[in-house]
């Protein structure tokens, strides 16, 4: 099981009308009934009043939606909360079991497969490492573990199950070398269409992302993301990537690799430029243990498995701040931001002094007409891409607000 709730924030007011309205015509219920499980979703639990006046729906309209999507089982009552006059009202909130989703995170080291419900809570997950990825792995993989989960649930919950979501990186060859397998050896990704694929060999609706746009869609979704309208992310996994929020949804801009924070130039600490996914990426890291003749496999395994690797892992968590920091800087010259996030394939406690860390080398830059945003630590954690590439069969089937995640793509390994 996995916590999503994240630190306390400031939360920015709420508009009291939708600006997706909706429509009372028979012929638009499906859309009206999405509002509605949209609106839930992002305010919490809500009575009809309420969603009422957030919609622009009438009270009666309101009503009869309400009693559908509670008797098919996608809302459920709270509490009476009284008022001062009248009666109770009742909130109402998307009840967890109601729909289930798989996400398959595929990185440079590790797969991740996980059944997440309809608020974002790990239900189940499963765990591979290798050495560096190849396709018929990671079928294998995705067929036997769906196998495994659905033996695990009773035939009511299988029927609940939306669809498999996939975050995975693009161009998977162009890091051979990095990851340390053959040459060669990743030139097989070029020729393979994963989302087909892996549509050929399960019975669900396959979709597809970018990882790193998976991990911010999640925080977006399901972490600070209601606290925070605008905000740049970083997630540091084998290869840093990250996103962009504007206005409460991924901007992916013209060619969809807006927020491809990975090759951003900045200074290392001898001064010479390099990209940004060279300094704060846990290949680094692996290289350094490796250098030091210590084994860096732990990496490799669950984020909870990590141990403290004293000098080598504190050099590099000093090396990746003056790097975020100058990266943010770089970023909040351009959009004036009101956070900056950082999350990672990583423990809590490793986030905790990243975080601490850039906020400090933040402080040594020259800020002059900078509007520097806060930096603070994702609330998701280290299952953000599984999590995120888990909510695009539920946003595609049961929601309306789709762009505040991200458009789907055709090929994972396109160009």
């Amino acid at each position: 099981m996995s916590s999503l709730d994240g630190p306390e924030h400031t939360p920015v007011p709420p508009p009291i009308l939708n600006p997706a309205g909706g429509a009372n015509q028979v012929r638009v219920r499906a859309y009206n009934e999405r509002l509605v499980l949209s609106l839930v979703r992002l305010y919490g639990a809500l009575s009809k009043a309420d969603i009422a006046r957030r919609s622009g729906l009438s009270a009666q309209t309101v009503s009869v939606i309400m009693r559908v999507l509670e008797k098919e089982g996608l809302l459920s009552r709270g509490a009476p909360v009284r008022g001062r006059v009248g009666q109770p009202s009742i909130p109402m909130h998307l009840n967890p079991d109601a729909v289930y989703s798989f996400g398959l995170k595929i990185g440079r080291r590790s797969a991740d497969l996980v059944l997440m419900d309809f608020v974002g809570r790990i239900r189940m997950q499963l765990h591979q490492t290798y050495a560096y990825p190849l396709p018929d792995e990671i079928l294998a993989f995705v067929t036997s573990g769906i196998e495994e989960i659905e033996s695990r649930l009773d035939d009511k919950q299988r029927s609940r199950i939306a669809g498999l979501g996939i975050a995975a990186p693009f161009e998977l060859w162009n890091w051979a070398e990095e990851v340390g397998a053959p040459p060669g050896a990743m030139e097989v990704w070029r020729d393979v269409d994963l989302q087909a694929d892996i549509a050929a060999r399960v019975s669900h609706p396959v979709f597809l992302q970018n990882d790193a746009t998976s991990a911010c869609g999640a925080e977006l979704v399901f972490g600070v993301g209601p606290s925070y309208p605008d905000f740049v992310y970083f997630f540091i996994g084998s290869f840093i990537g990250g996103g962009i929020v504007l206005n409460s949804a991924i901007f992916s801009g013209r060619t969809g690799t807006a927020g491809a924070i990975g090759p951003l130039p900045v200074r290392d600490r001898n001064g010479e430029t390099k990209q940004l996914l060279e300094i704060a990426s846990i290949f680094v890291l692996e290289n350094m243990l490796r250098e030091r003749g210590i084994d860096p496999e732990p990496l490799w395994y669950s984020a909870d498995d990590w141990v403290d690797f004293g000098e080598p892992m504190e050099v590099w968590i000093q090396d990746s701040a003056k790097a975020l920091a100058q990266a943010i800087v770089a970023a909040a010259s351009i959009v004036d931001f009101s956070a900056a996030v950082i999350d990672g394939g990583f423990p809590d406690w490793v986030r905790s002094r990243m975080v601490q860390a850039t906020i400090d080398e933040a402080a040594k830059l020259d800020l002059q007409g900078v509007v520097m945003p806060e930096i603070i630590e994702g609330a998701v954690g280290a299952q953000a891409r599984a999590i995120g590439g888990a909510s695009l069969p539920i946003f595609s089937r049961y929601l309306t607000d789709q762009n505040v995640l991200f458009k789907e793509i055709d090929h994972a390994e396109g160009t």
